[in-house]
């Protein structure tokens, strides 16, 4: 497979999970953007990994966690798009409120457990991969999911108290 390959069968893929990283459109095309110069730089290395989609998975979620962009994440809101399948909501303005709340408790959330999260419920992946792409543990893993789940549920109470 070559990286134009790679590139047109998978940008879709992580751009999506850098839509859900990140929660700015605009900030997960930056983060692709940048991680897909470093996986053509290093397209021999990438290639021969067992899994290559596995390896720039992990390439960008290292990524994320280490940008030093600033308070971006005060910023974050989610402009995704519904499924088409989906049948209308019936309040859209409480539908775009939930979703607000949702990306403001992200958003308080360290980059580690946040992308924990993400790779569990998003991306749906087993412990043994998030530690592998996270570059951890499976304990790790699990309690970092284990304090975002808590750190959320606590400040959901808070909020709707």
């Amino acid at each position: 497979m070559t990286y134009e390959e790679f590139a047109d069968s998978r940008l879709t893929a992580l751009l999506r999970y850098a839509v859900m990283l990140t929660g700015d459109p605009h900030q997960a095309q930056d983060l692709v953007q940048d991680t897909m110069v470093r996986v053509q730089l290093n397209w021999r290395r990438v290639a021969r990994a067992e899994s290559p989609e596995r390896y720039v998975r992990r390439m960008l979620t290292n990524q994320y966690v280490d940008w030093r962009r600033g308070s971006w994440m005060r910023r974050v809101l989610l402009r995704g798009e519904p499924e088409e399948s989906a049948p209308p909501a019936v309040d859209h303005a409480q539908d775009a409120v939930d979703r607000d709340q949702v990306w403001s408790l992200l958003a308080r959330l360290p980059r580690r457990q946040r992308a924990s999260l993400v790779l569990r419920y998003y991306e749906d992946l087993p412990d043994a991969e998030i530690a592998e792409i996270l570059g951890c543990a499976v304990g790790t893993v699990r309690s970092s999911i284990s304090r975002a789940l808590a750190t959320l549920r606590a400040e959901h109470l808070e909020v709707c108290s």
